[in-house]
């Protein structure tokens, strides 16, 4: 009835000429420049999705008879594979875990890099004063973790962690972006800061006190860590959730001893 008022009547006719395109439009108009709302999940539903996801694994097997004997091998070789692949793009990414002793030894982790890798162990970076170094000093025993999803692959890690040398922290501190360098100058890493202009213009002071130094010193507070490696895990995604795990695990003897788990 309404529609048919408005269709016959010359108010009507004036309603779908002029008023209609024009409140069509303004509306248009308000919805770009608001911009595209995001889709809200309700809890439930969130949960239903996380549970609907998986991921099926590929059928190729791990053949633990034609792995190396040392797992430091097989983890160059996996990193190296990593690197070859297009679809990762940080192949030397770690989950570091590490404790607190002085905080009922409560556990955190954090992303970092490997820098080095050889028979003593992996090497990583970071600045004495953070939270990760406190934790270290505190308690020496480290977890590490890779994860590539895009090969479906994961390697485990465990063991003890000290501090490098100072000469191999000196030597890796020379062959960073002069970017960095300033940036290790220029962060108290883990400390609060009242704001992010804060942190630039301490970066800029850094950068003006070095401004004609054509090498920049390593900071005191900044150098790296070794994991000395005791067991070493490698994970390979397969079919039917039956995954490969083959753990290697140092002897008393000083040996590598393997052992397939179960999934």
């Amino acid at each position: 009835m309404q529609t048919n008022f408005l269709a016959r009547t010359k108010l009507g006719r004036m309603f779908w000429r002029r008023v209609l395109p024009l409140s069509v439009g303004c509306y248009l108009r308000q919805l770009k420049a608001i911009g595209p709302k995001p889709v809200l999940l309700t809890t439930a539903v969130f949960a239903a999705n996380l549970g609907d996801r998986r991921q099926e694994y590929d059928q190729h097997v791990l053949d633990d008879s034609g792995l190396p004997d040392d797992p430091i091998q097989l983890l160059h070789l996996w990193i190296e594979e990593a690197e070859r692949s297009l679809k990762v793009t940080e192949p030397n990414a770690m989950l570091i875990a590490t404790v607190d002793a002085a905080n009922h030894f409560q556990p955190s982790a954090r992303v970092v890099l490997l820098k080095h890798l050889d028979e003593k162990g992996l090497v990583f970076y970071t600045n004495y004063g953070s939270k990760k170094a406190r934790e270290i000093e505190s308690h020496d025993r480290i977890a590490a973790t890779f994860w590539w999803p895009e090969m479906h692959r994961s390697v485990r890690v465990q063991g003890r962690v000290a501090r490098v040398s100072a000469e191999e922290s000196d030597h890796y501190f020379s062959i960073r972006p002069r970017g960095s360098q300033l940036g290790a100058w220029a962060s108290q890493q883990s400390q609060p800061i009242e704001s992010r202009e804060a942190l630039d213009a301490q970066y800029a002071a850094v950068a003006e006190k070095f401004r004609d130094s054509e090498k920049i010193p390593r900071p005191d507070q900044w150098g790296g860590y070794r994991i000395t490696v005791e067991s070493m895990e490698f994970w390979k995604g397969g079919s039917s959730r039956l995954h490969d795990r083959i753990l290697f695990k140092m002897t008393e003897s000083g040996q590598w001893a393997k052992t397939r788990l179960q999934p």
